[in-house]
């Protein structure tokens, strides 16, 4: 079985500017995300990255978001030390999900992908909406822990303790990037 890697709005906007404080946290779990995108290659597991792509007057920015990662600008681009490689699916999105509204399900579907792993940012709001639309595709999710992140760092780990109990395990696994790797190779076996 396909396995898919979606990474979530690890984008210069978010990463370099900041947006929310997200900037510091962001930027440590790179290294995460860079050997996570490594073995993905590795192994023939399919990229994605879906990254927040607004309209300026979009109906987000008028709650206390303010306005980031403008469709067409460079902020929406994916940060070059997680350069996406050809094969590899850069998604513009508008929602928090990497599903909602976009054509990454039936892409992934096409490719006979059953089974997602999910980091980036942030872990309570868009890494968890598209996990639990992932889950509600009827997809397996496992959710990596260190391979995620939330400004303050706190609400990365409540979020996680929270989901760790959730009743749908084992559709829903929070794993770390190496319990990934390990579970993935016996997969494979």
């Amino acid at each position: 079985m396909t396995q898919a890697i979606i990474i979530v709005d690890m984008i210069r906007d978010n990463v370099y500017t900041g947006a929310h404080g997200m900037g510091d946290e962001a930027r440590r779990i790179v290294p995460k995300l860079q050997e996570l995108v490594r073995f993905g290659r590795q192994h023939g597991m399919k990229i994605v990255f879906a990254c927040d792509s607004f309209m300026p007057d979009d109906f987000f920015f008028q709650g206390k978001m303010q306005p980031h990662a403008l469709r067409g600008t460079d902020g929406v681009k994916v940060i070059e030390e997680l350069a996406p490689a050809p094969g590899d699916i850069v998604l513009e999105k508008r929602r928090f999900s990497a599903f909602m509204q976009t054509d990454l399900d039936i892409t992934l579907r096409e490719a006979g992908v059953r089974e997602v792993a999910v980091g980036g940012i942030s872990t309570q709001a868009c890494v968890l909406v598209t996990a639990m639309d992932a889950i509600c595709l009827d997809y397996r999710v496992t959710w990596l822990e260190d391979c995620c992140t939330s400004y303050p760092y706190s609400l990365h780990e409540q979020t996680i303790e929270v989901y760790r109990k959730f009743p749908l395990y084992p559709l829903l696994q929070i794993k770390t990037l190496e319990q990934f790797a390990e579970d993935s190779m016996l997969h494979r076996e």
